[in-house]
């Protein structure tokens, strides 16, 4: 299953994000980073983990195990040496694999929380990636959200034009996306806690939580 899905191999980009994005975001993203990722508590998922921007904002006091997912080789030299500058007790607890969000190497209901930031823009296949984390999550589970979803109007007609030049640029975020849709429909009860823009083109986001349901069906 997971040989069947091409890796994604982002060397310009990731260096890019690890140097530039992610130092000039703190600001912005720090609080929702906090939010998403402080929150999470139990055994903890983390798919397309990046660079490790949401190392900083764990409560280790809250997290049994943690399991970071990043498939991209290039992304996870930048996340090794995040993890390696923790303290000892805390590096025991992440456990780090290259499996997609499409194609997760865990048993059903293993996780209670799952952290989801910015990755669902740019996931290969959406509702089989929405599957998968509904499938490891615990009944009750809780996925912990940031992410952006489609505008419409003039904007939305934007950002089609604009997403083949900015899907190569961006490590293949599409911009179209309508997510929050995608996860009612795959099984989960989303409560958004705040709504706001990133910056031009990455608007709508969102902040929020979406709870497993038992049945994916409304």
């Amino acid at each position: 299953m997971t040989a069947s899905l091409p890796r994604p191999r982002h060397r310009w980009y990731a260096a890019f994000y690890a140097r530039v994005i992610e130092p000039s975001d703190r600001k912005t993203m720090g609080p929702l980073r906090a939010f998403a990722a402080g929150g999470a508590q139990g055994r903890v998922l983390e798919p397309g983990a990046g660079t490790g921007a949401n190392l900083a904002h764990y409560d280790w006091s809250k997290v049994d195990r943690l399991d970071l997912a990043e498939p991209d080789p290039y992304m996870r030299q930048h996340l090794g040496p995040k993890i390696a500058a923790l303290p000892a007790e805390v590096r025991a607890r992440i456990h780090l694999s290259d499996a997609p969000a499409e194609a997760m190497p865990f048993e059903d209901a293993t996780f209670d929380s799952a952290v989801v930031t910015l990755v669902l823009c740019s996931v290969q296949d959406l509702p089989r990636s929405l599957s998968e984390l509904r499938r490891v999550l615990k009944p009750g589970g809780e996925l912990r959200l940031i992410e952006h979803i489609a505008a419409e109007g003039a904007w939305g007609k934007v950002q089609r034009t604009i997403q083949p030049v900015y899907g190569w640029m961006s490590g293949e975020c599409r911009l179209h996306r309508h997510t929050e849709a995608a996860l009612r429909d795959a099984g989960f009860d989303i409560n958004v806690t705040e709504r706001m823009k990133l910056g031009v083109p990455i608007f709508p986001t969102f902040a929020g939580t979406a709870t497993r349901r038992s049945s994916p069906a409304l």
